[in-house]
């Protein structure tokens, strides 16, 4: 069972919102991310690693317009 939690940087603006399971990754060495606004469709899966270089990349700005 997933624990999905709003990633922090999903201000409701626009509707971008994205929630991650900060638990499967203990469990399947995989972080499930999915869109909120459809919490039935598909899932990514990130390893570890590119989970925390993604991450690193939004906080860095790289993703802004």
């Amino acid at each position: 069972m997933h624990r999905w939690v709003k990633s922090s940087y999903s201000g409701g603006e626009g509707g971008q919102c994205v929630e991650w399971d900060p638990g499967h990754a203990t469990i399947t060495s995989l972080v499930p991310v999915r869109d909120s606004k459809d919490p039935h469709g598909p899932t990514l899966a990130f390893t570890p690693t590119a989970w925390h270089a993604f991450i690193a990349s939004i906080k860095a700005g790289e993703f802004r317009d």
